[in-house]
């Protein structure tokens, strides 16, 4: 089994089965309509990648990050080009659907192409779930700039209305009146205002199912109206980012740009999913290959061309932001619109508001558009039902798997909470870039071809293995807290776990030893209250400093093991990458991108790779049962035995 499980379809296979028509859902006849150029591509990519980023999760990361926030925006965009260059190899060799899902199936085999298959469906359709909420969330605004009002319980999820329900009742008994938001109250009230029977409320978001239901529906009808739709939406939100750029600038103050880095660099890579989920979609052009004009010309263009846009657009609205007003007010789902409504720019907020709509629907419209294409190709080698690759007649796009994919983005964004589909979708999409970045590792090297692009080679060789030696030098000289307790085998508990375990007696011994650190006591001001105050950095200090029980502030033991595993797998993956660097001379650029990958990967945190890893089991328990038995590569391969 173990050959039969890593069963690699050849390149040369790959592009003759789309040739000839392959796949038992397109015995019709039916083919995908060619219909896109590069600056359709440029403007997909744009589409995908400028939405909930720029219009929401950038505020969230400058306030953790202050104006610091930019060099996380470079990190991401360099680590995101790597990949990005790796994506447009492929792309150039195997131009077909199915992105990192038909790249995995050259270069490493059946079971990991369905693997990457498997995690491609939490990038775009789970991913597509959280863009579909942010929507609803501009949306409703929108209204209510307009003066037109949605009930609560009609826009937002059953989980988080239960919650606010709950937390409020709490901070009530508790007699923490103080600490109810107005927000909170607003939540709640959709559990106390929805109509309901024996105890089950009626609460469900509709306006993100109705976004999806037409998006679906654009996505059903073909490319060409899709691409006439993305590239209306892409030229409007750009101009409009652009205006609020130039516009912003006149109202900077430069002392709102120190400290740059008020929480340290760890506070700067506190926002490393926010910033990254901002960047997920460049990728999703690659599936649609089979529907450019010239996919190995101008698919890697699209790619790149996009990123470099969408990054230079980033660092300038994180400069403005940051400019504009302190950081510490940033911690808002609409940052644009908030920095312009509080310098009195009422009506560049509204501007704001539209362009939020827009943007963020363009962003589910490219990812509607590429999940069926990833099924489709699935089903095209068996590991799905052959309804999954059936090309509609007249309309000329996976039918099926388009309508599945609507089904499974609408029915959750029903009733899912944003925060938990965030992270889930980063983590999955930097595990695709790594294997994508590894795979480019497995392919054979080619001459460069007129017309076609070639990723460039720099010989790996010395280069990966001193970056290694540094980054274990720095470890050593420097000593960084988090990398000698993963030596030690214990992890810092999260500072809300940390509080929540706090007696008074212990407020008292953090907030004296805050103040002898840094010296910034307000005189009025509680123990409760300065230790809340504390950055985050800070906080950790001080609470490394104390002389609180070790018990109380690690992770110890086995569990401290398993909290700093992601850590102890990044540093044994580098040495080996370097070892193979240096025998088999890896070209630089894919080893980079794995690596930085990987690294980001690391600081998504343990609950992620623990719901990661819950995903990825699931889909193995399918592969097993399902597709491994219908593989066509495997019915070939017993057919061959049999001779």
């Amino acid at each position: 089994m173990s050959k039969s499980i890593f069963r690699k379809k050849s390149i040369d296979r790959i592009l003759s089965d789309v040739a000839s028509g392959f796949g038992d859902g397109e015995h019709s006849g039916s083919h995908l309509s060619k219909a896109l150029g590069v600056r359709d591509l440029t403007l997909m990519g744009i589409a995908a990648v400028v939405g909930a980023g720029i219009f929401s999760t950038i505020g969230v990361a400058s306030f953790h990050g202050g104006p610091g926030v930019t060099i996380l925006f470079v990190i991401t965009a360099i680590t995101c080009g790597f990949s990005a260059l790796c994506y447009a190899e492929f792309a150039a060799r195997i131009p077909v659907a199915g992105s990192a899902y038909t790249y995995a199936y050259a270069s490493f085999g059946e079971l990991i192409a369905w693997i990457i298959g498997w995690d491609l469906l939490m990038e775009y359709a789970i991913g597509n779930i959280a863009v579909a909420i942010s929507w609803s969330g501009y949306f409703v605004n929108l209204l209510e700039l307009f003066g037109i009002h949605m009930p609560r319980w009609l826009t937002i999820d059953y989980v988080s209305a239960l919650r606010a329900k709950d937390q409020l009742a709490d901070l009530v008994a508790k007699g923490r009146v103080a600490d109810i938001t107005d927000q909170l109250k607003i939540d709640a009230s959709a559990w106390t205002n929805s109509p309901g029977v024996d105890g089950f409320r009626l609460i469900a978001n509709l306006p993100a199912v109705a976004i999806v239901i037409a998006i679906t529906y654009l996505v059903y009808v073909g490319i060409r109206e899709t691409k006439k739709a993305t590239n209306a939406m892409v030229l409007l939100k750009v101009a409009i980012v652009i205006g609020v750029i130039i516009i912003g600038f006149f109202y900077v103050t430069p002392a709102n740009w120190h400290p740059f880095m008020p929480n340290g660099f760890s506070g700067v890579m506190k926002g490393v999913s926010g910033v990254f989920f901002a960047y997920i979609g460049f990728d999703a052009i690659s599936t649609t290959a089979e529907e450019c004009e010239n996919p190995q010309r101008d698919l890697p263009r699209g790619m790149i061309y996009s990123l470099i846009i969408c990054t230079v657009l980033y660092i300038l609205v994180a400069i403005v932001l940051t400019g504009m007003v302190s950081y510490k007010d940033l911690n808002v789902e609409d940052p644009l619109a908030f920095v312009f409504g509080k310098i009195g720019l009422h009506n560049i907020s509204y501007v704001i508001s539209v362009s939020a709509v827009i943007a963020t629907a363009s962003v589910l419209l490219i990812f509607q558009l590429g999940q069926p294409r990833i099924w489709m190709s699935m089903s095209r080698d068996g590991l799905l039902p052959k309804a999954f690759s059936r090309i509609h007649p007249k309309y000329h796009t996976p039918s099926f798997a388009t309508i599945v994919t609507g089904f499974l983005v609408a029915v959750p964004a029903l009733f899912m909470n944003m925060t938990e589909v965030t992270d889930l979708t980063s983590i999955g999409t930097l595990f695709a870039f790594v294997l994508v970045c590894g795979g480019v590792l497995l392919l054979p090297r080619e001459a460069a071809l007129k017309g076609r692009f070639k990723l460039p080679y720099f010989n790996g060789k010395w280069i990966v293995p001193l970056i290694t030696i540094i980054i274990f030098a720095g470890c050593i000289y420097f000593k960084p807290p988090a990398q000698v307790e993963m030596v030690q085998g214990k992890r810092l508990k999260e500072r809300s776990t940390i509080y929540e375990s706090l007696t008074p007696a212990d407020k008292n011994v953090l907030s004296d030893k805050a103040n002898v650190m840094y010296d910034g006591r307000k005189g009025k001001q509680t123990a409760d209250e300065y230790i809340k105050s504390l950055e985050d950095d800070k906080f950790n200090d001080v609470v490394r400093a104390s002389s609180l029980p070790e018990s109380q502030k690690y992770n110890t033991g086995f569990w401290g093991v398993v909290y700093n595993f992601p850590n102890y797998l990044f540093f044994i993956l580098i040495a080996i990458i370097s070892v193979y660097s240096f025998t088999r001379n890896f070209s630089l650029i894919p080893v980079l991108g794995l690596m930085s990958c990987f690294y980001l990967m690391t600081e998504l945190g343990y609950t992620n790779w623990i719901r990661f890893l819950v995903w990825l089991v699931v889909g193995l328990a399918i592969y097993f049962t399902y597709s491994y038995k219908h593989s066509v590569m495997g019915k070939e391969h017993k057919i061959d035995v049999q001779m």
